[in-house]
């Protein structure tokens, strides 16, 4: 077969191109038989593309073949997601199958297949850029009519198509896992960290958009550093109304290494999202042996297992409660978490995406 792949959305440094990246790595890893076309569009970041795709043309030769256009994301959405023109293979040369990412639906002539990580525009419209939403709905429209098998990372999200009348028949779930860029490191690494920080103990939340919640994990920290020498690092854009709050220390926005630095240094990570598809943050938390506090709504309590400590999101009394049995609990929740992180693999999560792309021939 001739698959196309979509990875797009690989330049942005978010879940996606997690996703995304370590798909395509581990289907070409586990499949051998069949021939795959990485399709790419993109501005100002095209050059981000080419280079993914040279690496893999290096590694895999005339099994890997690439597609990478000069096609702005606005373009491609009111191209596919509005106009809905033009098939794919119009780019890409013919196709078994097609594979679409996060952000646009093109028509193809062959079998469609997409992922859908989550339905956080719809549930949480308030929340989201309004530009979103309606990427959201429109590509959403096209994958309800038009797709041949959609693929979600978690229960939570094939509940969530359920609720807007998708066909379960077409719903395959398939966990993500972690990058393996997450491990421990050395003891001499994490002290540079905490002297860096200033914080020789310290807990780490994980994004600041507001459905990572963090106005109340910022109260709840208020009730637990009391009579304790701890502080909170945020990772994300900075929030004025927190900036230079006692305690709270904002990293900005960090690189791949610094996030892996931090989560191997802090005493756990506090995740108590209102909503996720997935919870990456938590995998990676898992592989460098920190502790995690997570909420106990959507996907979390999938991902996390018994190896985290669930809290109710929406009170605050509960998260604080939650980051004192996580320090208290250290060692018991890094070696649970290392378990728990066994159950996830990429080459499982590409074995079983192939499955799908092989019902083509069915």
């Amino acid at each position: 077969m001739r698959i196309g792949i979509d990875i797009s959305q690989i330049v942005y440094s978010t879940g996606v191109s997690i996703y995304t990246e370590n798909l395509v790595k581990s289907l070409l890893e586990v499949d051998v038989k069949n021939e795959y076309l990485l399709f790419g569009g993109s501005f100002r970041r095209r050059e981000g593309l080419i280079s993914f795709a040279k690496s893999l043309d290096y590694k895999y030769g005339s099994r890997v073949k690439s597609r990478i256009f000069h096609l702005p994301p606005t373009f491609l959405d009111w191209l596919w997601n509005k106009w809905h023109i033009l098939p794919v293979e119009t780019f890409t040369g013919r196709l078994n199958v097609f594979h679409s990412s996060d952000w646009v639906q093109p028509p193809s002539y062959g079998f469609r297949v997409t992922t859908i990580h989550d339905l956080s525009p719809l549930r949480f419209t308030k929340l989201t850029h309004p530009k979103i939403v309606e990427v959201t709905k429109n590509r959403l429209k096209w994958i309800k009519k038009e797709v041949d098998r959609i693929i979600v990372p978690s229960q939570a999200t094939y509940e969530d198509l359920l609720l807007l009348k998708f066909d379960r028949r077409k719903i395959k779930v398939i966990p993500e896992a972690v990058d393996p860029f997450y491990k421990k490191i050395s003891s001499k690494e994490k002290d540079s960290v905490r002297k860096k920080y200033r914080a020789d103990n310290f807990i780490l939340a994980v994004g600041t958009n507001k459905r990572k919640n963090l106005d109340r994990i910022i109260s709840a920290f208020d009730l637990v550093k009391a009579g304790k020498d701890l502080k909170l690092i945020v990772v994300g854009e900075k929030i004025p109304e927190f900036q230079g709050k006692r305690g709270v220390i904002f990293a900005g926005q960090v690189t791949k290494n610094e996030l892996r630095r931090l989560y191997n240094s802090a005493s756990a990570l506090v995740y108590p999202s209102l909503y996720e598809g997935f919870g990456l943050p938590i995998l990676e938390a898992f592989a460098c042996g920190c502790p995690v506090v997570t909420s106990n709504v959507s996907s979390l309590p999938e991902v996390a297992g018994k190896a985290a400590i669930l809290v109710n999101p929406y009170d605050e009394s509960d998260i604080a409660d939650g980051i004192k049995t996580a320090l208290l609990r250290h060692k018991t929740l890094v070696r649970e978490g290392e378990k728990r992180l066994k159950m996830f693999s990429w080459h499982e999560t590409a074995r079983k995406t192939l499955e799908v792309y092989e019902e083509a021939l069915a």
